[in-house]
């Protein structure tokens, strides 16, 4: 295991560590594990039954991760068979985060590189004052300590992912192959928190990025895993951009009926915010913003207005990032806070992370490759 600090100091509000891992998925689940023992994570009590039933399924559907449960058993000292101990972690996310993101296939991209690009948007507050209660003495912002993890496993598909808080799972990521998945929020007229947030059979919404890094190669492929996945989000619906090496991608998301959607994006660049596309297809024709859509319809526009019929670089992408930034806004506690664009044929992130008071990292490049 090599960690290391890449961004950030005690006076920015992020720090950003940097952790790679190499060996078995048993190896690097214990280290992950002994990680997350440090920053004071602690297994939760599950129903017995359900624990069961969640193995099973990791075993017969993600075997990366069920391999890694080992490992985090081994870290604990516990029986890895046990099943009133959740040994894997669940973020909440709560109801308001937004985020913007943008593909640009390799037919629109100025040097035929297909690239997507993504704003992860979020409060600049405590866990306690998210949930409307008073901050724990010393209790810092959920989102001050986010990490890039590098995983080379001897039995899998290497990746490097970006996440806030949970480290068995991320809001973002590329795997060797160059497929990318990244994560927003979906609906917030129907983002309301389960009463009981245990873990359940299947994927979290977390954990859904890095169960398709872990198990595929291509969108197709991405399309076959979540359409035979069990997932469950805790009430806070969400969407994920999937996008791969050979110019394909993919809006993924789940209908307030329960219905399971695939966006296409065909030979054309895809703007994805925080509502769902299956509704509302066309950015132009959607409503005014108010309150409780953080701008997500504004976003879209201006990312669309951008990106149509336009050659794309690199900088074009930047660019359009910054043009849809959460703002400085006092009363606000919303930020961008942090920024990448995945190059899926370089299978590259390039990320900068929000340091306070509208500073920004410059660009961290980190390789998805062995």
């Amino acid at each position: 295991m090599q960690l290391t600090q890449i961004a950030g100091t005690r006076d920015d509000f992020q720090i950003v560590h940097h952790l790679t891992l190499t060996g078995t998925q048993v190896e690097i689940g214990r280290a992950l594990t002994e990680e997350a023992r440090r920053l004071g994570w602690a297994p939760v009590p599950v129903n017995p039954a359900v624990n069961r039933a969640r193995r099973t399924w990791f075993e017969h559907n993600w075997p990366q991760h069920h391999a890694r449960l080992d490992g985090a058993a081994a870290a604990l000292g516990l029986d890895p068979d046990q099943d009133d101990m959740a040994l894997d972690g669940l973020t909440f996310v709560p109801r308001g985060s937004g985020c913007s993101a943008l593909w640009c296939p390799p037919s629109a991209s100025a040097d035929g590189h297909g690239r997507a690009a993504r704003n992860y948007d979020f409060f600049t507050l405590s866990t306690s004052q998210i949930l409307g209660q008073e901050p724990q003495a010393g209790e810092l912002p959920m989102a001050s300590r986010p990490y890039v993890i590098t995983t080379r496993p001897d039995d899998g598909l290497a990746a490097t992912v970006v996440t806030m808080s949970d480290l068995d799972g991320c809001m973002d990521g590329m795997n060797e192959a160059g497929l990318a998945v990244m994560l927003l929020i979906a609906d917030f007229e129907q983002a309301t928190p389960s009463e009981d947030a245990a873990p359940q059979v299947g994927v979290s919404a977390v954990q859904l990025p890095r169960y398709v890094l872990d198990t595929c190669e291509n969108v197709e492929q991405a399309k076959q895993a979540l359409l035979q996945a069990k997932q469950y989000d805790h009430g806070v619906p969400l969407h994920y951009l999937v996008a791969d090496a050979h110019g394909g991608a993919f809006v993924w998301e789940r209908g307030r009926d329960g219905g399971e959607h695939v966006i296409e994006c065909g030979d054309a660049p895809l703007c994805v915010t925080n509502h769902l596309l299956h509704l509302h297809p066309d950015p132009m024709s959607l409503p005014a913003d108010n309150e409780r859509t953080f701008g997500t319809f504004d976003r879209i526009r201006t990312l669309h207005e951008r990106s149509k019929g336009v050659t794309m670089s690199e900088r074009d992408l930047r660019d359009g990032l910054r043009a849809v930034r959460q703002g400085e806004i006092p009363e606000s506690p919303f930020r961008t806070l942090w920024s990448t664009v995945f190059d899926t044929t370089a299978r590259t992130l390039a990320t900068s992370f929000y340091l306070g008071d509208g500073r920004y990292t410059e660009d961290l490049v980190f390789s998805a490759a062995r």
